[in-house]
């Protein structure tokens, strides 16, 4: 793992940073591989309760850096190419490796989320924002659209003509309007203190518990109800077992 994706562990919390102060933590290829390859490590860390994804220096991230890219013509379409067993590429898979995680992950969010860090954020559970952070689907200043997942992100957190607005226009949001159409989950003066206190909230919960409440809500959000009632019986059945079988000991 390269030096722009640093990862710490702390007691039953993990630190994920994006490290590229200086260009306000845009994201290059390497840095699109090294988050993949961070969140399967804080899957395999069995301690971590609650993973918090922050960025170093100004901003949290503004996005996708196109000019380091696109000096990798090949290795864009390489990495562009879809994994068959995931169903993502790696520009996907950088941003829906955190929401395939069991355990809760906050991203603390300061200055500029533009673009793929925005996507990078929209993948984690909550979102904390300073009062001074921007957000912007910014893709369509380059003539893209968002592929790093925020389609899909988008679409469980907002309605589609907000969703739409901010993809068309490209225009940065504060964190109140955000705030307002469900694009973050709060506000706070401090995001990381705020992150902490929400992490150690979440920690004092049984695991399993919240491991399949999250399953629970990732695969049944925007499905029919019958199959909704189904994944609910499935996932409450082990633990209503368990709580049953430690009552009778």
């Amino acid at each position: 793992m390269g030096d722009h994706i640093t990862v710490r562990f702390d007691s039953n919390r993990t630190y994920i940073s994006l490290n590229r102060p200086g260009k306000h933590n845009g994201l290059t290829l390497e840095m699109l591989r090294d988050l993949i390859a961070a969140a399967r490590k804080v899957a395999e860390h069995k301690e971590t309760r609650v993973a918090i994804v922050t960025g170093n220096g100004p901003s949290f991230s503004s996005g996708l850096d196109i000019t380091a890219a696109t000096r990798e013509p090949l290795a864009i379409v390489r990495e562009f190419l879809p994994r068959p067993w995931r169903g993502t590429n790696t520009f996907q898979e950088a941003c829906w490796s955190w929401r395939r995680l069991d355990i809760p992950v906050i991203a603390a969010v300061h200055g500029r989320c533009f673009g793929g860090g925005l996507q990078l954020a929209l993948a984690a559970d909550f979102r904390i924002a300073a009062p001074t952070a921007e957000f912007s689907v910014m893709e369509a200043a380059h003539g893209l659209i968002p592929d790093m997942s925020g389609a899909a992100t988008l679409s469980q957190l907002i309605g589609i003509d907000q969703a739409l607005l901010l993809t068309l226009t490209a225009d940065p949001v504060d964190a109140a309007h955000a705030r307002k159409i469900g694009l973050i989950t709060e506000i706070a003066e401090d995001p990381l203190a705020a992150a902490e206190t929400l992490a150690d909230r979440i920690a004092a919960r049984d695991p399993r518990a919240v491991a399949a409440a999250k399953r629970l809500f990732d695969r049944t959000w925007q499905r029919g109800s019958r199959a909704t009632f189904a994944a609910e019986r499935a996932a409450q059945l082990p633990l209503l077992l368990r709580k049953a079988l430690t009552r009778s000991d």
